[in-house]
């Protein structure tokens, strides 16, 4: 069941849903809209592969503060950005991130990797491909996507405590600590 407004903000009045700092300008018929934070990591272009066992990897990415004069994504360039809110999702609700059809539009793809766990907490790590051919530029503070909530059918027995919980700001790939 997708969460409305109304069951959002009675989740987050009662304390069992935490999207911290937020408007209520920002809760939507059924989503809650997220904005841009101003750090960014962009894969430099002298990179010739990528090793997902190099635990190093990261290191050689460039981490970027953007101003209130905005951010430029270069056509066909991906980058990492997160989100201004930090959330905490209860094991009973589940997440995933749509971007904005308006800079979709616009050829900005922006993901998360689609799916927010039951009981993940954290700022939201988006993925950006600029699928134009002309640089688009947008701003710290902007509404950048959308968040679904799902209401599962029972608790999760084992909620969300993996390598990405309780992150803050832009974080990278932590695909080397996979045990697989």
């Amino acid at each position: 069941m997708i969460l409305n407004d109304k069951t959002i903000r009675k989740y987050i009045s009662e304390g069992l849903l935490e999207i911290n700092p937020l408007d209520d300008i920002q809760i939507q018929p059924s989503s809650v809209d997220l904005r841009l934070g101003n750090e960014f990591l962009i894969y430099p272009e002298d990179i010739e592969i990528i090793d997902v066992r190099d635990p190093y990897f990261s290191n050689r990415l460039i981490k970027e503060i953007a101003t209130e004069e905005g951010f430029i994504i270069k056509p066909k360039q991906f980058v990492l950005a997160t989100t201004i809110e930090y959330i905490k999702l209860p094991d009973f609700l589940t997440a995933f991130v749509e971007g904005r059809s308006s800079l979709g539009r616009l050829g900005l793809f922006i993901e998360n990797a689609g799916w927010v766990d039951a009981g993940f907490e954290g700022n939201i790590t988006l993925e950006f491909y600029n699928a134009n051919s002309i640089p688009i530029k947008i701003y710290p503070g902007m509404r950048i996507c959308q968040l679904v909530f799902a209401k599962m059918e029972d608790r999760s027995e084992k909620p969300y405590r993996g390598k990405y919980q309780g992150q803050r700001g832009t974080t990278a790939s932590r695909i080397f600590l996979d045990r697989d």
